[in-house]
Parts: C-alpha cells; sequence; structure tokens
C-alpha cells in the first residue's frame, strides 16, 4: 500500500498515470510538477504529494485545460479556478455547437436533413448536470445567465433554443435574467 513515505522515481510515476517519462520531465522543465526532491545520484524522487498533484494535472489535462491554465489553478487557488473551468465550458459550448454544425451539414450531403436525431440534442437537464459537475451552485448559474443575456442577448437566446427549451420557458428565463433578479429567489 502506498503511503506518505512512498518516493517514485520518474518512469514508475509516469507509468502509474499512463504518461511518458518525458512529459514528467516536461512538467518539470515548465514548473508544473517539480520533484519534491533529488536523490545523491541526481535522480528525481517524488513523494506522494507530488503524486497527488500529477493525479490533478491529469483530470484537468481530460477536462482540455491547458498547462498554463492548470498551473494557474494549482499555485493559486481560489478564483482563478472557477474563472479557468467558466472560459472553459464556454470553450466547449462553441465547440459542441460548431460540432453540431459539423453534423448537420454532414447529414445534408449524405441526402439526410430529415433524420431526426434527438442525440445531437443537448437538454436543460443535461445542461444543468454538466454545470454542477463544473461546481456551480443554483447561484452560480442564475448570474451565469444574467451575464449571458446581458453581454450576448442574441447568444443567449440561441443557446436556450439549443437547449430545446419551451418558448414561454425561455422567455421567463430572459426575463429574469435581464432584470438580474430571478422570481421565486
Amino acid at each position: 500500500m502506498e503511503g506518505l513515505g512512498t518516493t517514485y522515481t520518474v518512469s514508475v510515476l509516469a507509468r502509474k498515470f499512463g504518461l511518458s517519462r518525458t512529459t514528467l520531465l516536461y512538467y518539470d522543465k515548465i514548473g508544473l510538477l517539480r520533484p519534491s526532491r533529488r536523490q545523491e545520484n541526481g535522480y528525481r524522487a517524488y513523494d506522494a504529494g507530488d503524486a497527488a498533484r500529477l493525479a490533478q494535472i491529469c483530470a484537468y489535462r481530460r477536462y482540455g485545460l491547458n498547462l498554463a491554465d492548470i498551473g494557474r489553478i494549482l499555485d493559486h487557488r481560489g478564483s482563478d479556478a472557477k474563472q479557468v473551468l467558466a472560459r472553459r465550458f464556454e470553450e466547449l459550448g462553441v465547440q459542441i455547437q460548431e460540432l453540431r454544425e459539423q453534423q448537420r451539414q454532414i447529414l445534408s450531403l449524405m441526402g439526410s436533413e430529415h433524420l431526426e436525431r434527438t442525440d445531437l440534442v443537448m437538454s436543460k437537464a443535461d445542461w444543468t448536470a454538466l454545470m454542477r459537475a463544473a461546481g456551480f451552485s443554483d447561484a452560480d448559474m442564475f448570474a451565469w445567465h444574467v451575464r449571458f443575456e446581458h453581454q450576448a442577448p442574441e447568444q443567449h437566446l440561441k443557446f436556450l433554443k439549443f437547449l430545446c427549451i419551451p418558448d414561454e420557458e425561455i422567455h421567463q428565463i430572459r426575463a429574469w435574467s435581464a432584470a438580474g433578479a430571478k422570481p421565486d429567489g
């Protein structure tokens, strides 16, 4: 069992996380993951804390964050993380829309533009679950809608339609977003 006294070499730690040795050397070079100490022979020695940091790095990489943003999150906890994750979430939304447009074009080229594909649509429930998984509270989501409505009202409308929200509910969401005061609290 691995404990606090566990020490890893570059190769062992890399293998543990399914990475190349070169990747860990690069992370050391850019200051993202420095070994906790050097052995007498000059070899890097990573401890359990380093392994935990690498686990976080790998998780953020799976979310699509770049190394600079990961470094900012890990070294400056707090508001940086929320801002970086919110920006990444918005980037993903743009990428999803671009990919959906590509799918529509391909369906058109295939002569299947009438083919209904409900799996190509994100629902309000899917979006809400994704936001919660990213650490957003109800208050955060409310603030997100308010900012979106004030900064880009037409894109906000398109986004709400993209979620297949009924027109009446879209009208309500946009009204409280524009007013900055959600009904029912």
